[in-house]
This record gives C-alpha cells, structure tokens and sequence, in this order.
C-alpha cells in the first residue's frame, strides 16, 4: 500500500537521497535545476509517497516559471520534476500516482499549463504532455527538443518562441 501526502511530511534529508538515488550525484547541473534555481517548489503541486511501513519510496516536486514569449506576453506556469521513484520500487505504479495526484490538484485550478522534461511516449501517452508548443521555447541549458513537453488547460495558446526561466514572486509593496 502506497500513502500519498504532501512534500512537506517527508525529511527534506530523506527527498535529496531518493533524488540521489534516482537521478545520481550530478543532477544538479541538469537544465531542469537551471530552471528552478532560486524558487521554492508549489507546495500544492509536490507530493511524497510511503509505503506501509513509512519509507520515502517517491516524490514529485513542481516549481513555478513562466514562459517570457517573444510577443510580449509572460505566461505562469508550474515546471514538473523531478518524479523520483526509489530504484527497486520503480514499476509499481509510483510514480503514476504522484502524477494522477499532481495532476488532480493542477486540473482543479492550481496551475493552467505545466511543463516538463521528459519521455514523450510516457508522458504524452498516459498524462497528455506533448512537444506541440515548445519547439520555439529557449531554456538555460541544453535539452532533446522532442522532451520538453508541455500540458495546457483552456484555449489559450502559449507563445511560440520564448524564453523559459525561473518565476520569482513579485517584492512586496512598500506600506
């Protein structure tokens, strides 16, 4: 049995080591890191997994960026990953649940367009992510145009060429 929670009721110590495990040592030099450097992950959209007895098995992390389209328009949108599965847990369908998970909380009106790098045969086929938009999209690192991926909500289009980058939130008004 596999118990769901939010990313926040696993050690963070726990989360680098299962990323260690899943990614390797060097994961942070990855364009998906350059993306994410400086912002905290949407706590909405981040998950943990447990088996019975209380060991971290998965995690997925989400983090905001936008997209700063050559026409003009900046577009929020939350950047999935890493989904994390421990090494001799992966093909029991964790990784599936986190992102039914993540993807419930986005489709409820956490996020409207989520981006990710990734395998286009999975993603695309069990989760609806799709290169279509992103042929024309920069980012800070090199990447296989076929995986960066992209899942709208709604009609509007994002814009075909532009820079992805880090969302930072807005500084406070002064009082």
């Amino acid at each position: 049995m596999i118990t769901l929670a939010p990313l926040a009721a696993a050690d963070p110590a726990a989360v680098e080591q299962l990323l260690d495990a899943a990614f390797g040592t060097d994961r942070h030099g990855r364009t998906a890191y350059r993306l994410r450097t400086g912002v905290d992950a949407i706590a909405e959209l981040s998950f943990s997994a447990f088996d019975d007895a209380g060991n971290l098995v998965g995690t997925l992390q989400s983090w905001p960026v936008e997209l700063a389209g050559d026409d003009g328009r900046t577009v929020p949108l939350a950047l999935v990953g890493p989904v994390a599965v421990r090494p001799d847990r992966q093909r029991d369908g964790i990784g599936r649940k986190l992102m039914e998970k993540m993807l419930a909380a986005a489709d409820a009106g956490l996020a409207d367009s989520l981006v990710l790098i990734g395998d286009p045969e999975y993603y695309g086929r069990f989760f609806g992510f799709d290169a279509q938009w992103t042929g024309g999209w920069e980012v800070p690192g090199p990447v296989e145009r076929r995986r960066l991926l992209a899942r709208l909500r709604g009609t509007a289009p994002l814009p075909l060429n532009g820079q992805l980058q880090a969302r930072h939130a807005a500084p406070a008004a002064p009082r």
